[in-house]
């Protein structure tokens, strides 16, 4: 059972809000399952896991090339993993964004 289980960490608008509140957003091996993903985070990035809430994303269908021809996009699974209070994983870096926003209204 050597392989890897997260794949890569999930940075969007929706993401990084819930990362202020404690819950980090991943996307992981299809065939993990939640024991997998909690023990593999607390391993990696030492914290406390709470919760491990998972889902299935739908592949999207894609034109691409010349002819625009549709491809499909392949599935992937989703993991939303809710840490210990106060614990934070440094690639959801969210203390900096409030300092490099531009004022509003000039």
């Amino acid at each position: 059972m050597n392989r890897d289980i997260i794949i890569a960490p999930l940075i969007s608008e929706k993401s990084m809000n819930a990362a202020s509140f404690g819950k980090f957003t991943f996307k992981v091996s299809k065939k993990a399952d939640k024991k997998q993903i909690k023990k593999e985070i607390e391993s990696r990035f030492k914290v406390n896991v709470l919760s491990v809430a998972t889902a299935m994303v739908k592949g999207k269908k894609r034109r691409v090339g010349a002819k625009r021809t549709e491809v499909a996009l392949s599935s992937w699974k989703k993991a939303i993993v809710k840490l210990k209070a106060g614990q934070k994983i440094g690639a959801f870096d969210t203390a900096g964004a409030a300092e490099t926003a531009l004022p509003l209204g000039k």
